[in-house]
């Protein structure tokens, strides 16, 4: 009654449990009104409450499942909104590489030679690509890197591709992608992986490449299997190929360019096992006359790093060098920087290798599989350029230019190297074990402590 109106001749209150009307006229039939018995009253009354319950609850039902429905959408066009953003972003910065890329390629365009527009660097759609690799299936998953995994691909004519897909966990993002982009697809050189192509679809990042059936350089050298695979004469000419594509990256391409990640396993080789450098997701761009830079984020591999790049963040072409002579060291020794001083008592590969020529022993280094094989004056003549490319002033160290020549003739007199600096990021060998025979026991109970120097 209190919501009744006043001050009117009529009105109406409606709730969800009382309807009431008034008005000065009749405004229904009152000889239609039975007056109803008191048991009657009360079941209709009872059984509108009932319906007016099931009423209400369908009602709160239905607003409840509108508002989910909608928070659903809602929530699905935002994600939505974002990828298609995040792609559009990827796609704006892709478009740095040099005109607008195309993204509609058939599948011939794509193993074919004539690309047209898109030669330098084609856009390769998604369907393409999981057709290739059977949707990334793990049987022709070929290995993983910081990047992501690298899956083989067959496409519609029969042409073999690496596919290189970005992991969402990876540290290496959109960034490092368009880096690798930007810098591979403007070079050519027999030397360096070929990049085909890209696909950024559906919130994927992939990289398309040449497919190298040999994988690795790593994959050989360090297996006790496959090593003998690589004779002295192999071996050399993977030294001097790697040695033409760094050359090519600071000098003769249209980029300087600083790899900064040299090591085995981003030596790809072909089926003639002739090698391919990859993977320039750390590569840094240099003007002409610019020859050095700073970083406070140090990348690449311990153990491959110079030491000014490792302890600074100084690098330069001289840095990539120092890599190229670790490099040269473990193809002729077989043996691994990295893991060395467990095996020889703290001591690095480079140190050990620098021992031995001094001592005239240079051909103790070699590893005993390429010695049927082996040209000595070449092999010593490479070790002896390894040890110039290592040194621990930057200046010390040859330009590959040099390099190429010292590789290429035998009239050349070579500068003595330095010592190495000492290596960087190498674990502490585990303490041995001591006891009471040997005389080094603690009278105050204390441990001894060996100290080996750094």
């Amino acid at each position: 009654m209190a919501y009744l109106p006043t001050g009117r001749e009529g009105g109406t209150s409606l709730t969800p449990s009382c309807i009431v009307r008034y008005e000065f006229n009749p405004f229904y039939n009152q000889t239609a009104v039975v007056a109803l018995p008191p048991s009657a009253r009360e079941e209709k009354k009872q059984n509108n409450s009932i319906h007016i319950r099931i009423l209400v609850a369908s009602l709160f039902t239905t607003f409840g499942l509108a508002v989910v429905s909608a928070s659903g959408f809602f929530i699905w066009r935002r994600r939505n909104t974002q990828e298609d953003g995040e792609n559009s972003k990827e796609v704006q910065l892709l478009d740095l590489v040099g005109g607008r890329i195309p993204h509609k390629h058939s599948r011939d365009t794509v193993g074919g030679e004539n690309l047209g527009e898109s030669q330098e660097f084609p856009s390769i759609r998604l369907d393409i690509l999981l057709a290739a690799t059977n949707r990334f299936s793990d049987d022709n998953k070929l290995g993983e890197g910081g990047f992501g995994p690298v899956y083989k691909g067959t496409l519609a004519d029969g042409k073999e591709i690496a596919v290189k897909r970005l992991s969402r966990a990876s540290d290496q993002g959109l960034v490092e992608l368009k880096n690798e982009v930007m810098l591979i697809a403007r070079l050519q050189h027999r030397n360096l992986v070929k990049l085909l192509g890209c696909c950024l679809e559906k919130n994927e990042k992939l990289l398309v490449y040449e497919f190298m059936p040999n994988r690795s350089l790593d994959v050989f050298l360090f297996d006790s299997n496959l090593a003998a695979q690589l004779d002295w004469q192999k071996r050399f000419i993977i030294i001097k190929g790697i040695a033409r594509g760094i050359l090519y990256l600071h000098e003769d391409s249209r980029l300087k360019i600083i790899h900064r990640d040299l090591k085995t396993s981003n030596i790809l080789l072909d089926h003639q096992m002739n090698p391919k450098i990859s993977d320039f997701g750390m590569a840094r761009l240099f003007g002409e006359d610019k020859n050095e830079a700073n970083t406070n984020r140090v990348v690449g591999t311990y153990g491959y790093m110079a030491p000014e790049y490792a302890m600074e963040g100084l690098f330069s072409v001289k840095s990539d060098v120092f890599s190229f002579g670790v490099l040269l060291l473990e193809i002729i020794s077989g043996k691994k920087n990295n893991g060395f001083h467990l095996a020889e008592r703290g001591e690095s590969l480079l140190t050990f290798a620098w021992k031995l020529w001094s001592k005239g022993e240079g051909m103790r280094l070699i590893h005993q599989l390429l010695v049927p094989t082996c040209v000595a004056s070449e092999a010593l003549k490479c070790i002896h350029i390894g040890l110039l490319c290592v040194q621990e002033d930057p200046e010390d160290r040859p330009t590959m230019s040099s390099v190429i020549v010292m590789l290429a003739t035998d009239t050349i007199t070579l500068p003595r190297p330095a010592e190495p600096a000492f290596s960087v990021g190498r674990a502490v060998a585990p303490p041995l074990e001591l006891t009471s025979s040997q005389g080094l026991i603690s009278i105050n109970m204390l441990t001894i402590s060996n100290l080996s120097p750094r």
